[in-house]
């Protein structure tokens, strides 16, 4: 990486220079990771908001091990609402603060009952209302269980999108919104999930791989991490994997 490239980054200030900047990362992310999904396995609007809130603190990895049999203990929303704490908790344990989501898990079964005939709702306003339910998992569900536009801003989203320069903000509400004026709603799910994608196996939080990073060039933040492209490449984590099948209930 030529000192040139990254000052020419550094200078590219004006508003048109960003989106154009910023929809070039986005396509270029999108060669690189073109099977950029949802890394939680789910049926149904229902089991893909249970798999986010145990996803809490958690690697997606970890919640796939232990849904299939929560999905299958609790089939419904009144399910859970019904659930025995003790049995939901041992259930759950290995997630981690697993009382807390037991709690959450409970409560929102019984305001889906209650206030939405056990249907979980598809906007935003709704969904945030539902116990252990934020932003950042409201925008999990609008943007992959019903095809919405929705930013999730995890701490991958986060810290990437500030590395790029597309937001200064540490606030996730403000991260959202900085992203959100870049690009069209369309490009909102997908986005969130190259920038995911990218996050855990490139850009990573204590020592990015900078020197083995596709678009460093592109990238203001380049020298944070490694730059040697030898070290870099042993930095690269999770496999690229091609694009997957379509899953059962995705319509995908």
């Amino acid at each position: 990486m030529r000192v040139s490239s990254v000052s020419h980054v550094r200078d590219a200030q004006s508003p048109t220079a960003r989106v154009r900047r910023a929809r070039r990362i986005f396509r270029e992310l999108g060669e690189l990771y073109p099977g950029a999904r949802c890394e939680l396995n789910f049926a149904d609007p229902l089991q893909l908001l249970v798999a986010t809130v145990l996803s809490a603190q958690c690697t997606d990895q970890r919640v796939n091990q232990v849904t299939p049999q929560v999905f299958a203990r609790y089939p419904d929303a009144c399910a859970y609402a019904g659930a025995d704490r003790a049995e939901l908790e041992q259930m759950i344990m290995s997630t981690g603060f697993f009382r807390n989501k037991a709690s959450s898990l409970i409560g929102l079964g019984h305001a889906l009952c209650e206030r939405f005939d056990g249907t979980v709702p598809a906007t935003l306003e709704e969904l945030t209302t539902l116990p252990g339910v934020g932003r950042k998992t409201a925008n999990v569900v609008l943007g992959d269980a019903f095809g919405l536009a929705g930013i999730t801003v995890d701490t991958h989203v986060g810290r990437v999108a500030r590395r790029l320069g597309w937001s200064t903000a540490t606030d996730p509400e403000k991260v959202e919104a900085d992203i959100a004026s870049l690009f069209p709603p369309a490009d909102w799910t997908p986005l969130s999930h190259r920038l995911i994608f990218h996050g855990r196996r490139t850009c990573h939080a204590r020592r990015p791989a900078c020197g083995a990073c596709p678009i460093a060039r592109l990238c203001p933040a380049y020298g944070e991490g490694e730059t040697d492209p030898v070290k870099a490449a042993t930095l690269l984590t999770y496999e690229r994997a091609p694009r997957p099948a379509p899953r059962a209930g995705q319509g995908q």
